[in-house]
């Protein structure tokens, strides 16, 4: 099981900025995906949660900015971050709860992460 990150980059104060994470390889299912990041010298946070329902949880420090969604049928999810403050800069990081047979307990796995910058 992989999981794929992209969309990071160099954005100005108050910018948009959307993140993909795709799940491959051979499993039963995915859970709960999310995202959570690290800035330097800090410890990973958590920022969003999504469950295959579409019920979410956001990390205060994004609450209201930040939407978590996902695409089931192609066991992806996207974190659309608005109106970027330079204290979201870190690295974020896809995290998935993966079913890699029916009935087996659920395996945790990490994306590559991906850079987000937030400067003038």
């Amino acid at each position: 099981v992989q999981l794929q990150a992209s969309g990071g980059g160099l954005v100005q104060p108050g910018e948009s900025l959307r993140l993909s994470c795709a799940t491959s390889g051979t499993f039963f299912g995915v859970h709960v995906m999310g995202w959570y990041r690290q800035a330097p010298g800090e410890q990973r946070e958590l920022v969003a949660t999504i469950t295959t329902g579409g019920s979410t949880n956001y990390g205060d420090a994004v609450q209201g900015r930040f939407a978590i969604s996902r695409d089931n049928a192609k066991n992806t999810v996207y974190l659309q971050m608005n109106s970027l403050k330079p204290e979201d800069t870190a690295v974020y990081y896809c995290n998935a709860k993966v079913e890699l047979t029916r009935g087996t307990r659920e395996r945790d796995y990490w994306g590559q992460g991906t850079l987000v910058t937030v400067s003038s």
